[in-house]
């Protein structure tokens, strides 16, 4: 998380239950949680340690009359919001929010051009100001589209963001498109399959131990879709719905640290888990995410 033009800065989950949601995180991610109201806002910072990760607040309720459910939106962070905003229109995506004033800087929540929602903002007031490592525990390592076609769609987000193809041109077979940020890796892009009704963006959160991490999701009354699997760089991952049903997923070792990775140079998946499904192909060397 870094508040740099094309990187993404904030997270926030819109919950139908506050309260419920700060113990949950609370207790899986081990986030600290502080109370940042207003008098007309109702808002809660999550942290991993000092650095403020991002927030909690109540689905609006004309969302919820819309048939809107708890999700999380992640935030890139841009200079020029009218600026962007006027963009996305061009490359044929969609502003749903127009840039407001809000709690945490200037803001617009967005659609790319085949329906995945994610958000903008400048002028952050939270946030790490400088880029970081995203495996620190309680950050979020890892931002995955699941797309309509990601081959069609990576090109708004290059133009938008100047975001950039892992390792340049790829089979259009391949169904797994790595991304970096000014040249931090940061993200994939899938094509989904058709049995998703909706494209949307997937954030992993890191844990110390997957294992205990997926027992408190358990314990806390959130569901483990899938997982906890193992990837070939000796990463596990799990993907999650929270108890009110917000999806997300988790990432980090399992059990004893530093044990030999295996030595598969690609991994195939193809897998459901609740309304959401994916398959794809990840090619290695890359770094640990």
């Amino acid at each position: 998380m870094v508040d740099q033009p094309g990187h993404f800065a904030w997270y926030e989950l819109m919950t139908t239950d506050v309260a419920a949601a700060r113990a949950f995180y609370g207790k899986v991610v081990g986030w600290d949680v502080k109370d940042a109201s207003t008098a007309g806002f109702a808002y809660t910072v999550v942290a991993a340690g000092d650095s403020p990760v991002g927030g909690l607040m109540e689905l609006p309720e004309e969302g919820r009359q819309l048939g809107a459910t708890p999700r999380w939106v992640g935030y890139v962070s841009v200079d020029d919001m009218d600026t962007k905003a006027a963009q996305i229109r061009r490359l044929g995506g969609a502003i749903l929010v127009s840039p407001t004033d809000s709690n945490i800087g200037r803001i617009a929540v967005v659609a790319d051009p085949q329906g995945a929602t994610f958000a903008l903002v400048t002028g952050l007031t939270y946030g790490q100001r400088q880029p970081g490592g995203l495996d620190q525990p309680g950050r979020v390592g890892w931002h995955e589209l699941l797309a309509e076609d990601r081959n069609k769609v990576f090109d708004f987000y290059g133009q938008l963001f100047g975001w950039q193809k892992a390792y340049g041109e790829t089979d259009p077979a391949d169904l797994y498109e790595l991304f970096s940020a000014a040249g931090q890796m940061i993200g994939g892009m899938l094509t989904k399959l058709p049995s998703v009704s909706q494209p949307c963006w997937l954030y992993y959160f890191n844990v110390d131990d997957i294992g205990a991490a997926a027992q408190r999701v358990n314990s806390g009354g959130g569901r483990i879709l899938q997982g906890p699997i193992e990837l070939p760089d000796g990463c596990w991952i799990a993907r999650c719905a929270d108890p009110q049903g917000a999806l997300f997923a988790l990432q980090g070792a399992r059990g004893q640290k530093g044990a030999e990775r295996p030595s598969a140079s690609k991994v195939g998946w193809t897998a459901k888990w609740g309304g959401i499904a994916s398959q794809g192909r990840i090619v290695l060397p890359r770094p640990k995410r």
